[in-house]
């Protein structure tokens, strides 16, 4: 799949409709880690840092062509991975952002177990490299220090078969 500037315009004439209802929901859902640095990793066309809250800064990377911030300081409060790790082929590539950050906020995929891998809307070879557990994605973050907090469903709906997970590091140097 190639993440160009063809697919983030298919992606924003898909989505927009929904993009701020869905920002509005990932706010309240790492609300009570009370971030006030936020880095909005794969941010694609910045509609979670547009919606921000008051007092919250939100810096933004992609690999895609819309303005974005970067990555310049040293400590966030919380990194967001929405809908990325399942398009992340090698872990190295987020490593150092793992290694930034207090918390972590994502959502991903998950196959209901009724349903056939094939005939599954996010089945998407190519696209989607890696389908993940609630147990082998919180086994991955254990690694890197990570321990879940809370996983949901609070995007479904408007979404489908999206789950939202919530870590914290277990041991935090200043």
């Amino acid at each position: 799949m190639k993440y160009d500037i063809e697919y983030f315009e298919r992606m924003l004439r898909l989505n927009s409709s929904t993009a701020e209802e869905i920002s509005k929901i990932r706010w309240d859902w790492i609300e009570q880690v009370d971030p006030k640095i936020v880095l909005d990793y794969g941010s694609g066309v910045g509609w979670f840092r547009a919606w921000r809250p008051k007092g919250v800064e939100v810096f933004s990377y992609d690999i895609g062509e819309f303005p974005q911030t970067g990555i310049p300081l040293r400590i966030y409060d919380v990194a967001c991975f929405w809908d990325v790790f399942e398009h992340i082929l090698d872990m190295r590539e987020v490593e150092p952002m793992l290694a930034l950050s207090k918390n972590l906020a994502l959502t991903l995929p998950m196959k209901p177990e009724d349903k056939e891998f094939d005939r599954w809307k996010h089945f998407k070879p190519g696209e989607h490299l890696h389908y993940y557990t609630p147990e082998t994605l919180t086994a991955l973050f254990k690694r890197y220090g990570f321990m879940l907090k809370e996983t949901g469903t609070p995007e479904c709906p408007p979404r489908e078969d999206v789950v939202s997970f919530l870590y914290g590091k277990e041991r935090w140097k200043s």
